[in-house]
Order: structure tokens, then sequence, then C-alpha cells
């Protein structure tokens, strides 16, 4: 064998060794991109899930429309300072942006996140909506990543009034007698 023919042999050796390389590199990215995409889904149900996730939404649905029709309250949401009585909206509204931040780049399917959470995120957006109008005032780009993920959990809940699969029976519901 020539020393031209051991080095083009070397060569190619290098190249597949190389190619081998940048595929399970590429495969590693995959399987931790996997990994981090269920610690984040984890983290986000947790706090769905949590006590003080769920006070806060209860606040939102159930006492924040009261609250609001008076017109001293609606006006401290005009202050820069949020009014501590309201902190539950802060809570609930900045989870959000940071879920649809997850889904906008990509951290968390969207998919995924719409399929599991589009319900609870358009009632949140809904009910946090003479907020948001008003804070806007303020900062016209508070909670851009919260809107950004109701607007896909309302375009996916219209394409999908069911997440159930269609080809796939139903099990039945009647009690049996």
């Amino acid at each position: 064998m020539t020393p031209e023919w051991v080095t083009a042999s070397a060569t190619v050796a290098t190249l597949l060794v190389i190619a081998a390389s940048a595929i399970a590199a590429l495969m590693q990215l995959r399987h931790t991109r996997g990994s981090n995409q269920i610690i984040a889904l984890t983290e986000c149900r947790e706090t769905l899930e949590s006590e003080q996730f769920q006070n806060a939404r209860d606040f939102i649905v159930n006492t924040l429309p009261e609250l609001l029709r008076d017109p001293h309250m609606a006006g401290k949401l005009e202050l820069r300072r949020f009014p501590n009585e309201l902190r539950s909206v802060s809570y609930v509204a900045n989870f959000f942006e940071s879920m649809g931040a997850f889904v906008r780049f990509n951290i968390i399917d969207r998919t995924i996140a719409c399929d599991l959470w589009c319900a609870v995120v358009l009632s949140s957006w809904e009910a946090l909506l003479p907020v948001t109008r008003a804070r806007r005032r303020l900062n016209p780009g508070i909670w851009e990543n919260f809107e950004y993920l109701a607007m896909l959990s309302k375009r996916y809940s219209e394409r999908h009034p069911t997440s159930y699969p269609p080809e796939m029976p139903r099990m039945p519901l009647d009690a049996e007698t």
C-alpha cells in the first residue's frame, strides 16, 4: 500500500469517527432536551396543582371581578406599584408569563402545553383581562408571553374540542344495571 493510500484511508477513517461523534452528540442533545422538557412540565404541573396557585386562581375568578367594580380599586391598577391586595393576580399572571416563555422558546412543546392546560390558561387570561388592559397603559409589553400562550391555547381548543384521539373507541359511561 502506498503512502498516499494510507493517508487517504486514515482521512476517511477520521471522517467516519467525526461523523459518528456528531451523530452521537445530536442524539445526546435531543435526549437532554427531552429531559429538560420533562422537568419543566413537572414543575408547571406542581405549581398548577399547588394550594397557593389554586387559592390565587380562586381569587382571580371569584373575588377579583367584585373588587374591580370599586372605582378606587380599579384606579390602583394604574399605579406603578402593584397593589398588595392583588398579589394573587401577579402570581397567576407571572406564572403564565413564564410558562408562555417556555413554550415560545421551545423548552416546553406547545402541543403538550395546550393539550394539558389550554382551559386553565384561557380562563385565567379572560379573568385577568381588565387588569392586563390597565397595566398595559403603564407597560405595553407586560404579560406578552402569557398572551402568546393564551392565543395558542385558544387556537388549540378551537381545533381540538376534545383531546381524545378520534380513531380510538370510547369507554362506556353508562352505569351497569
